[in-house]
């Protein structure tokens, strides 16, 4: 029998995909570094620009230490990264930003709208050093529009897109996703952007802007609740686990505890019925076809529910799959990356660190068979390429000592 390699195996004889693709990272927090994390996990050499003083805010963010001053959250989207630090608030670590941008593809920066203008490191200035560079803004509400000068934060832009008005269960308080899913979207949305600009720029030698937004991104997840919105126009509203769409989809309380399961569909109904021993819902006309199910959704779950209570959460799992219903438990963060099957798809790797030793990253959320992403360095140390990066610039020692006493690097 033939068996299949290893999907992480990578060959060799192949570079990843981004090889030779030059980005500079002018972002903190977590939209910013993580687009340009994805971006170094793929081979692209990504030189992060950071504050002299104290470097990416997130580096001293979560509260609690390790061994070093960079954080868990900071350690978790910037490996494959070196770092520099300049004081773009110079005019000497201008001229190094320019020195670099003349050689980069792409630049992503999350600054405020009109910081990067009024520093003379905008869009409009860069690109006629290099016509072909892609530069992408990330911030909280787009570079445009009445709400363009607000800071912005995943929790605003969940708040003011719509996310946190259809999130929770009916008549509780407002809740957000547990999830940042509007920095995580947006870090996501940018990433493609930047890819298709780049390879628009490689055939046309014509880079672009790119305006990526939080508020947007989250907007962008709604499809089922702003469909229903458009075709009812009734307002969406919290539903808890359940959904808008479709019923029974959503946690179900066994004898022991919750866990999820779906029956999507007429055939997925009628089976469900046939495993829970309760064949007389089938013609039960409160719940004949799907929209009759979302519409008795609350007394269709109460009589499920009925059911469910006389067994395990385990053993209603397993017999909602043997019959192909799908259905799954509800873990926590630790049970799921120490599952079977999170270890075997790889989701905690371990990195080596020169301050930590070993750590933990989130593994790749894409597995490429050919290419796949790899680590070949560890989140910086802050400043931590500077002297590398400068000699690759053609910067001597003596250019260096006059940049530093000009304050390129802080003070």
């Amino acid at each position: 029998m033939k068996t299949e390699s290893n999907p992480t195996a990578h060959d060799a004889a192949r570079p990843l995909p981004l090889a030779g693709v030059r980005v500079l990272d002018i972002s903190q927090v977590m939209a910013g570094p993580y687009a340009c994390m994805l971006l170094a996990d793929l081979g692209a050499d990504v030189v992060k620009i950071e504050p002299p003083e104290g470097g990416d805010q997130t580096r001293g963010a979560m509260g609690f230490k390790l061994k070093g001053s960079d954080s868990m959250g900071f350690l978790n989207m910037n490996r494959n990264k070196r770092s520099i630090a300049l004081d773009l608030k110079t005019a000497a670590g201008r001229e190094v930003l320019y020195r670099m941008v003349k050689d980069a593809d792409i630049l992503v920066e999350n600054y405020r709208p009109g910081v990067m203008k009024r520093l003379g490191i905008d869009y409009e200035t860069l690109s006629k050093l290099n016509p072909a560079l892609v530069y992408a803004s990330i911030s909280g509400f787009g570079q445009t529009g009445p709400w363009a000068s607000r800071p912005g934060f995943d929790l605003m832009a969940q708040a003011m897109s719509g996310v946190m008005s259809v999130t929770g269960y009916p008549d509780g308080p407002p809740v957000k996703a547990g999830v940042p899913v509007a920095d995580i979207g947006c870090a996501l949305f940018a990433t493609y952007a930047v890819l298709a600009a780049h390879i628009g720029a490689k055939a046309s030698g014509q880079g672009q802007y790119i305006d990526a937004s939080l508020f947007d991104s989250a907007m962008a997840f709604s499809v089922w609740d702003v469909s229903e919105y458009w075709g009812t126009g009734r307002q969406p509203e919290p539903l808890g686990t359940s959904n808008r769409m479709s019923a029974p989809y959503q946690a179900m309380k066994a004898s022991d505890r919750y866990f999820v399961m779906g029956a999507t569909n007429q055939k997925l109904w009628q089976k469900l019925c046939t495993v829970i021993e309760r064949p007389e819902l089938t013609d039960d006309p409160r719940f004949a076809t799907v929209a009759l199910r979302l519409a008795n959704r609350l007394v269709l779950v109460e009589s499920l529910e009925q059911s469910f209570a006389a067994r395990s959460a385990d053993e209603w799992i397993e017999y909602l799959l043997e019959a192909g219903i799908p259905a799954g438990p509800i873990l926590t963060y630790p049970q799921a990356f120490e599952s079977d099957h999170g270890v075997h798809r790889q989701m905690r790797i371990e990195i080596e660190h020169p301050v930590e030793g070993t750590i933990p990253n989130i593994g790749f959320a894409v597995k490429l068979r050919g290419t796949p992403q790899q680590v070949r360095r560890p989140p910086p140390l802050l400043a931590e390429h500077t002297q590398e990066i400068l000699e690759e610039l053609g910067i001597d020692l003596a250019q260096r000592r006059e940049l530093q006493a000009s304050g390129a690097f802080g003070a």
